[in-house]
């Protein structure tokens, strides 16, 4: 940023902002909520996770971000967002600790059908992800972080600032790919409690399952990429937003 003044500096200091407040707020709904399957019959019974819904709008965020900060600011939102998370998941653990109330393990509590049920121990169910989760989404994010930017750089000096749709879907892509099997292998195969370790190909099923959707909702989306590019090129203005550009690249 030594290439800049002050005024620059602050265009460019908000732009960020925004972007990584949009980065973490979606990278950490995306670990808590992604414990929930459910499933979509388009061509074939899909049974996802909720997270795969909001991963790619983190990865489409990751290029934005490389278009003009480059890999140094792709790599500290990422870091910092590692942080957050394990953060958040120490609090949620620490959470399910405190001891509950009369009122909330009242045993007559009734859901719409008409069922008592246990409203601290679905709540610490829900909320308390298995070690091998937490472990395997952490390394899956930080792996595929580091090759959407890997690709992203060079897809971008092989077109020469052109076609920010293929490096942008590309990476995504790409990276996505990873991301998909990566967090199953981890934390249903390797790091899975004993007696319930998924199968390679129950891994490799769901894997491929989250990624044909991630891969639909990555194309869909890329508009969203050029409508991101054509409002800040506006608020930066266009001598300053090349400036960013040629920067990020550089660096």
């Amino acid at each position: 940023m030594d290439n800049f003044n002050i005024k620059e500096k602050k265009k460019l200091h908000n732009i960020f902002l925004v972007l990584s407040g949009i980065f973490i707020t979606n990278a950490i709904i995306a670990e808590i909520l992604g414990t929930k399957i459910f499933d979509i019959n388009i061509i074939k019974n899909f049974s996802l996770s909720v997270g795969v819904i909001i991963w790619p709008v983190v990865f489409i965020t990751t290029d934005i971000i490389n278009e003009y900060f480059g890999k140094r600011g792709v790599k500290k939102i990422s870091y910092f967002t590692i942080l957050l998370v394990i953060y958040v998941f120490i609090i949620i653990f620490l959470s399910t600790k405190l001891t509950p109330n009369s009122y909330w393990l009242d045993i007559n509590k009734i859901d719409n059908s008409g069922n008592t049920f246990n409203i601290n121990y679905a709540y610490n169910t829900i909320f308390l992800q298995s070690t091998g989760i937490i472990i395997g989404s952490i390394f899956a994010f930080l792996i595929a972080q580091l090759l959407d930017v890997f690709i992203f750089q060079k897809i971008k000096k092989i077109t020469k600032g052109k076609l920010i749709w293929l490096r942008a879907t590309g990476s995504t892509l790409f990276s996505q790919f990873i991301d998909s099997f990566v967090v199953l292998i981890i934390a249903f195969y390797f790091l899975a409690p004993d007696g319930k370790e998924w199968s390679l190909d129950q891994v490799f099923n769901v894997g491929f399952d989250n990624y044909t959707f991630k891969f639909f909702v990555a194309i869909s989306i890329t508009p969203l990429i050029y409508l991101a590019h054509y409002m800040i090129d506006i608020y930066l203005g266009k001598e300053l937003s090349i400036k960013a550009k040629e920067s990020a690249l550089e660096n």
